[in-house]
């Protein structure tokens, strides 16, 4: 038998090696205890080294494996098959992060943008300034001033949520504060 047809027959039995997996406890523990190491070494430092992330989407990996595993026809090897599962369960979750920090800066801008009249700069004729000028930058410079000034977050823990380092957040800062002042008019007293 040759090198290409060997390499056919591989591919053809991968299904059925899954199968095989699925339809005992003991293959499938053993199986687990093969790719577990893979899958949580692949998701660990792509998901930020937080072990409590890890271990949640390497559990979302497994489990959605199982449930979907007629899905798998056998062009990759089922670890790498695992793998690529992984990557879309990391996908996910980056997903999920970037709508839950644009959720939260939203309701940040609507609380900037409520009507408090203890807070002189909350008043309406302000507040649509500030708005405006607000609305002139880019969503990074926004950010970075809408959590150091209104959330009262420090430069640490904005650097934090913004996924950058702490100089960076300073300099970015910085700029956002220069760009406000240039787009910010005061109202004027007519």
């Amino acid at each position: 038998m040759d090198t290409r047809a060997r390499v056919t027959e591989a591919i053809a039995d991968r299904p059925t090696e899954l199968a095989t997996i699925f339809a005992s406890e003991a293959a499938f523990r053993a199986f687990y205890e093969r790719a577990l190491p893979q899958v949580y070494g692949y998701l660990f430092y792509r998901s930020g080294g937080d072990p409590a992330v890890t271990e949640e989407l390497t559990q979302l990996t497994f489990t959605t494996a199982v449930s979907e595993r007629r899905a798998f026809d056998g062009r990759s090897d089922p670890v790498t098959w695992l793998i690529s599962i992984a990557r879309h369960k990391l996908a996910d979750h980056f997903r999920r992060l970037a709508r839950e920090e644009s959720r939260r800066l939203r309701l940040v801008v609507r609380e900037v943008a409520g009507d408090d009249a203890a807070r002189p700069w909350r008043l309406s004729d302000e507040r649509h300034a500030v708005i405006a000028a607000l609305s002139t930058l880019p969503s990074l410079q926004r950010a970075v001033l809408i959590l150091h000034y209104s959330d009262g977050l420090p430069v640490r823990e904005v650097a934090h949520q913004l996924g950058k380092s702490e100089s960076a957040t300073e300099s970015l800062m910085t700029r956002a504060r220069d760009a406000f002042r240039s787009a910010y008019r005061e109202p004027t007293d007519v």
